[in-house]
């Protein structure tokens, strides 16, 4: 065999298990087990989403929600992580809500967004999104007041810092 077919078959080995690689990781990425890796920090996302804080608001940009992905976001109160999100819901409401909830909240797992609907972490329980701030209590996501004032879904920090009691450890 020349040097050329060695090297051909050389180079179509390492292509083929290149291939296998990324197929092996394929599977435990699809079930979020590598999310850890590629996740952008709160504060990474708070930025590229352009949101504006004040000293008692939280302002995100309709914008940011108009896909209809629920944005996740956390802000610190005396020395906790508070977890919440924000979206548009089905019916184009502009909603807000901790990620957390009256039943569920001492595993501190929260909520994954599926479609239009919003999942317990926990116990599996579905939430459609247009029921996200309107229904309080058992496992859904516990409401936060929110507006909508010009381009921007507002939320009081003191809201959110309400809801501390929901939250007693760093989320891992």
């Amino acid at each position: 065999m020349t040097a050329n077919g060695k090297r051909g078959r050389n180079i179509g080995t390492k292509i083929a298990a290149a291939i296998l690689l990324l197929a092996g990781l394929a599977t435990p990425a699809q079930a979020g087990l590598l999310d850890g890796i590629f996740r952008k920090s709160p504060a990474e996302i708070a930025k590229s989403a352009g949101i504006v804080e004040t000293s008692d608001e939280v302002k995100i940009p309709l914008k940011t929600l108009d896909t209809g992905k629920a944005l996740f976001l956390q802000q610190e109160v005396d020395g906790r992580q508070l977890y919440y999100f924000a979206l548009k819901s089905s019916d184009g409401a502009y909603r807000a809500a901790l990620d957390s909830c009256d039943v569920c909240f001492r595993a501190n797992r929260g909520y994954r967004q599926e479609n239009d609907l919003m999942v317990c972490n926990n116990c599996g329980q579905t939430f459609p999104s247009a029921k996200i701030g309107e229904v309080k209590g058992g496992c859904n996501p516990h409401p936060l007041a929110r507006k909508v004032e010009e381009q921007y879904l507002v939320v009081k920090k003191s809201d959110i810092a309400a809801g501390k009691d929901y939250f007693f450890r760093k989320r891992t």
